[in-house]
């Protein structure tokens, strides 16, 4: 099955079923390799159909950017109740220098900071994960003196890579936790502006707000869509030449002069980042998020299903039927399953609990998500460029039988 068949046997579904909105989600996050256009045009009906609002903020930002890599026509994203949102610019509509703030562009300064709570203690299994991290990134960050030793200042930057929906956003807060630091969670939405400009200001913005703020942690997701690699030609890649040429000058900065900033950034297409930025001094430790093991998804369930009507459910056995989810698909079997329940319930008159068969149903009808980026990336390993940030995943998958 070819590409555009697969995508069509997708969108087919989503138009059987255009409640799951979930489904047309990843449906939009599959079109934006080929087809940006028929994307926003999917993220326009996600909208209107309720979808979550940080998801299309987020969606629309990397409509935007995908847009700006591929030298397309920056048509612009229709959004309900708003005015068309163009690419990005550097003329107004009377073909004058937009010099003034615009009320559509990031506003520098204005970056939440939060101190999490929550520690990688707090990270049920992934066992594999903490030990790369504690060895490679933070035993240095928690032994400060012995680092200032060997001539190390507190500061770094690591890469997270792996399937989506598997927790790579609550293990940078874990992190940040285990550190005592503050957390910038930065999404592409917060630095893609309308004017050209506007996002190497945001970038700028948000490190200088990080080392007020210091010891920080700058999360950055999606990084690939912003960090992607540069290439010459149109316009379009020239703006996305500068916003990374930003980050060059600001990540040099973390590494030199700029003590207790952190910078994280997650990705699900490491191979399309940028390789200046993986250079040494830079983003140059990565770390494989894999799917949840049994231990962690059996504590996503327990989660889910707290404080819900339940049946004494058998957690390890949905857990070891849920092998490959992703935490994003074992939430959505949860959810099935309750949805289930409801609608019994409502036909019963009386609340009928979610039972350990409801949830194995459930299961059973999902497709892991995580299988099409397996998929995805065995041509990367088998064909491309290596410098060592697949050694992890090449281990996993002997781990698996897996070529």
């Amino acid at each position: 099955m070819t590409q555009d068949d697969f995508l069509e046997v997708i969108a087919t579904e989503v138009e059987q079923d255009p409640s799951n909105l979930a489904l047309r989600e990843d449906f939009i996050t599959l079109l934006l390799q080929t087809d940006p256009d028929r994307a926003a045009r999917e993220l326009t009906v996600l909208e209107e159909a309720g979808g979550d609002l940080a998801r299309v903020r987020v969606l629309r930002a990397r409509i935007m950017a995908a847009r700006l890599r591929g030298g397309t026509s920056a048509a612009p994203v229709e959004t309900p109740n708003r005015a068309p949102v163009a690419a990005p610019s550097s003329q107004d509509h009377d073909g004058e220098d937009h010099d003034g703030e615009d009320p559509d562009s990031p506003t520098p300064g204005l970056w939440d900071t939060e101190r999490p709570v929550v520690t990688l203690a707090d990270v049920a299994g992934l066992a594999e994960v903490k030990k790369h991290l504690n060895a490679t990134f933070l035993a240095p960050l928690r032994n400060p003196e012995m680092a200032a030793a060997f001539g190390q200042t507190p500061g770094g930057s690591l890469l997270m890579y792996g399937p989506p929906g598997c927790g790579k956003t609550f293990i940078a807060r874990a992190i940040a936790g285990d550190l005592g630091a503050s957390f910038i969670h930065v999404t592409l939405a917060d630095l893609l502006g309308k004017w050209l400009g506007d996002s190497e200001k945001a970038i700028r913005s948000v490190f200088r707000h990080a080392r007020a703020a210091a010891p920080c942690v700058i999360f950055l997701d999606e990084f690939d869509a912003l960090g992607g690699r540069r290439t010459s030609g149109s316009g379009g890649s020239q703006a996305m030449r500068s916003i990374v040429t930003q980050l060059l000058e600001e990540l040099d900065g973390v590494s030199s002069a700029n003590e207790g900033v952190y910078f994280l950034a997650a990705t699900n297409r490491p191979w399309d980042i940028d390789p200046a930025l993986r250079r040494p001094g830079r983003i140059d430790k990565t770390v494989l998020v894999l799917p949840p093991d049994a231990t962690a998804r059996a504590a996503i369930l327990e989660g889910d299903l707290a404080k819900k009507p339940t049946d004494a459910v058998e957690v390890a056995k949905v857990a070891a039927a849920t092998e490959g989810f992703s935490g994003a698909d074992i939430a959505h079997v949860v959810k099935s399953a309750l949805q289930e329940a409801l609608t019994a319930s409502m036909e019963a008159g009386a609340v009928l609990p979610v039972t350990t068969s409801a949830l194995l149903r459930a299961a059973a009808d999902v497709i892991p998500s995580t299988t099409a980026w397996f998929d995805q990336v065995a041509p990367v390993l088998e064909y491309g460029v290596d410098d060592g940030t697949f050694d992890q995943l090449r281990a996993y998958r002997v781990s698996k039988g897996l070529r």
